[in-house]
């Protein structure tokens, strides 16, 4: 199964991450299917390769809790059913 989830980037108590496609049995930091966006925490900065995110998840893929919030923020569903 694929997931949309985080890999962590950065230093240490300076993270950002990468929101990328895994297969659910794959390491957190390891190799992506493909890499969809970046979100940093302490800046809220989000930048979404929103058709490639759309794509996965008419495909099947099943974003975590946390990518869910951020696909929330930025209004991705709204996309998906159009």
């Amino acid at each position: 199964m694929v997931k949309l989830r985080l890999k962590r980037l950065g230093k240490k108590r300076e993270a950002s991450y990468r929101i990328v496609a895994m297969n659910n049995s794959s390491r957190r930091d390891g190799r992506p299917l493909e890499e969809l966006g970046f979100y940093n925490p302490r800046t809220k900065e989000t930048r979404l390769n929103v058709p490639a995110i759309v794509k996965r998840l008419q495909q099947g893929a099943k974003p975590t809790e946390t990518v869910d919030q951020i696909l929330k923020k930025a209004q991705v569903y709204q996309q998906v059913n159009v």
